[in-house]
This record gives structure tokens, sequence and C-alpha cells, in this order.
């Protein structure tokens, strides 16, 4: 049974999967991305020669439907066009890997709304052109997770000093892109399931929001004398979060390398982005004189957010357990 709690990284991509098996013959891996318990309303568009062959397969995971079915293709595939029906209104990606019959080495697609089809032609003469995609997705993963972003603000609150500063992003983005690595070619635990990682996210945003108030009431602690530790400590859980959305595409270990590194550089591209678009809306508010309750506010909004995350995840923990 799979926990129902809402993940905060909502825009999953598809992913559609061609491997011709003989001439004319291919098997298909549709994954299609469930958002909010929904199907999204996605589907591949084969040309009129391909139809589908014996009994169409299925399974639910955690956040997808995924299809395996045969489809036969009496032209052939190889130089034909296919399309992702629906991926104007649905708003997400879908990644395409097609492997044909001679060529050592697959390649791989983006389409989304603005580009639904595809010219399917010769596997490995572009190799890679999908390789945006992954980029593409770190970016996406970490502007749509409003838990690691309050976290990264936890962080600014905490650390003092630009030298603190750098410390402290940097421990973090080494300790999220260690697990992020391990965990997405399968090197983690079986005890790393979803809701595990989500509910120990959320405690790491409600010990922040904590120790920043202790920070405002001149207190002194492990963590206000070290953000850049516990950054790093808490840096390994994020990464295990970051790793989700890849671990979705089942990718080939080949590839899944390559993917892990780009995905990581999306991830740091954004995390970046949103750090400086935050230092710079409040470096300016510094040289004013505003009430102390004003300048607390964001503070205070990671601690409670914290501790809402934390209650509604442990009890999600308990009830559906940790998978």
């Amino acid at each position: 049974m799979h926990s129902p709690i809402a993940s905060s990284h909502q825009l999953l991509p598809g992913y559609l999967e061609l491997e011709q098996q003989t001439s004319g013959l291919y098997s298909v891996l549709w994954k299609v991305p469930l958002q909010q318990g929904r199907l999204l309303p996605i589907a591949p568009r084969f040309p009129s020669s391909c139809h589908l062959q014996g009994d169409l397969e299925s399974v639910i995971e955690s956040s997808a439907w995924i299809y395996r079915a045969t489809l036969r293709c009496t032209s052939g595939l190889e130089g034909q066009t296919i399309a992702i029906d629906g991926l104007g209104a649905a708003g997400n990606d879908v990644l395409v890997r097609y492997k044909w019959i001679g060529h050592a080495s697959p390649r791989t697609i983006l389409l989304n709304g603005e580009q639904p089809s595809a010219y399917l032609g010769s596997a490995g003469a572009d190799g890679h052109s999908g390789w945006v995609f992954y980029l593409r997705l770190g970016v996406q993963h970490i502007l749509s997770g409003v838990d690691h972003l309050l976290f990264l603000v936890g962080l600014l609150l905490l650390a003092q000093g630009r030298w603190a500063l750098l410390k402290t992003v940097t421990a973090f983005t080494i300790a999220h892109s260690l697990t992020l690595g391990s965990a997405t070619v399968g090197w983690a635990g079986p005890w790393v399931g979803p809701v595990n990682v989500e509910t120990a996210i959320a405690l790491s945003i409600l010990i922040l929001g904590v120790e920043v108030a202790r920070k405002w009431a001149g207190k002194d602690s492990f963590t206000i004398r070290y953000p850049w530790l516990v950054a790093f400590g808490f840096g390994l859980v994020h990464g295990l979060a970051f790793a989700s959305d890849l671990a979705e595409l089942n990718l080939p270990i080949g590839e899944m390398i390559v993917a892990v590194l780009l995905f990581n550089l999306g991830v740091e591209i954004g995390q970046v982005g949103f750090i400086v678009l935050v230092l710079g809306l409040v470096l300016p508010l510094r040289t004013r004189s505003l009430p102390t309750w004003f300048r607390r506010i964001p503070g205070y909004a990671v601690g409670v957010a914290g501790a809402f995350w934390t209650f509604e995840r442990t009890t999600a923990l308990f009830l559906y357990g940790g998978g």
C-alpha cells in the first residue's frame, strides 16, 4: 500500500522506451506519471502502420502507471514519426528512448508541449539529443521543491558572513551530490523509502527553524556554530529526494552516469539562482529600519512549515510505512 502523501515535486516526466526485437517488432515501455493520484491524460501516438500485438500489461508504482506491450509495425519505426498526445495541456515532458537492432547505443530525445512529436532516425546518429532534459529536470526539481527551498532559506538565516555562507552552501551541495549519485544507481539501502526520506527532510527543516529561533534569542548551539557541518549531514538526506526523479526513469547504467551529472548540474543552477534571488531581495532591506517581527517572518515560516510537514509525513509514515 502506498502513502497518499503528496510529493513536493509534482512535475514528474513521462517515459517511453522502444526497443526493436526483430524486423517490424518492438517492445514498448510506457510510464505515465500520477499527479495528485490522477493519471496524466497523455498517450503515445504511433504511425498508422503500427498495431499493438497481444495483451497490454500494466502495473502501478508509487507515482506512475507502467504499461508494457509489443508493437508490430509493417513499415518499421526507423524513419517514422511518433507523437505524444496531450503534452500541451499536461505541461509535462516525456523522455523517449529508442534502440534499433544493429546499433550499439540507443538515442534519447525530449518531447514537450512545444515539440510533441519527433522523427525516429538511426539510433546513435545523434546519440543523446535528450540530455538537455536531465539538466532541465534538475532545475525544475529544485525550483518546484518548496521544502528544499525553505531549507536553503534556513541555511541563509543561520550562516553569518560570506565565508560561512559559502562553506554552508558548498557542504550542502557536496552532500546531496554524493547521495544523489549513489541512490540513483541503486546503492542506497532498502530503508530508503520515499516516505522515510520526505519525513527526514521535514524534520531537517523543523530543526533549522528551531535553531534560527535560538540564534535570535542569543543562545548558542552546535548548529549555530557549525552550520556547514549540519548542512552536510542534512544534505545527504536531501540528495535521496533529488534522486527520485531520475530513479523513476529506470535508465541503463551507461546513460545514468551522464544523467546524474547533468541533473545535479541543473539542481545547482536552480539552487544558485534561488540563493541569488533571495539575497537580492534581502540585502537591500538591511539598510532599512524594519520592525523586528517583520525581519523574523522568514525564520518563522521555516519553522512552521517544518512542523506541519513533520506532523503530516510522520503520520503517513506510521500509517503506510516507509515505502
